[in-house]
């Protein structure tokens, strides 16, 4: 069974640091770009960051750019996501997800509602102000 399950989120104050992980299980995900999304009360999914397979190459959404760093280590099947000086306005579920079909570049500009082939249960982030 092929997952990925994030972790890491908790309860943190504004200007405080997160450091979220997805781990893949059941195939090797070294050749496939994978994301970060998150999803708040009300809100429509938003992407927040994408790495290339080789982590090469990343994408940032404007409102975590140089906040925010996505990182992967290929011989652990995981993705990081390194979060500082977060602000009430981050609380929200972070998922990641993967996509054989899909580049980092796409992710980031993909539509709120498109169906990646993996997408994790999700992990709570919350900024108290």
């Amino acid at each position: 069974q092929v997952q990925l399950v994030e972790s890491g989120g908790g309860l943190v104050q504004a200007g405080g640091s997160l450091r979220l992980s997805c781990a893949a299980s059941g195939r090797t995900f070294s050749s496939y770009a994978m994301g970060w999304f998150r999803q708040a009360p009300g809100k429509e999914r938003e992407f927040v960051a994408a790495i290339t397979w080789s982590g090469g190459t990343t994408y940032y959404a404007d409102s975590v750019r140089g906040r925010f760093t996505i990182s992967r280590d290929n011989a652990k099947n995981t993705v990081y996501l390194q979060m500082n000086r977060l602000k009430p306005e981050d609380t929200a579920v972070y998922h990641c997800a993967a996509d054989g079909q899909t580049t980092a570049q796409a992710m980031s500009v993909s539509n709120p509602r498109y169906e990646y082939d993996y997408w994790g249960q999700g992990t709570q982030v919350t900024v108290s102000s």
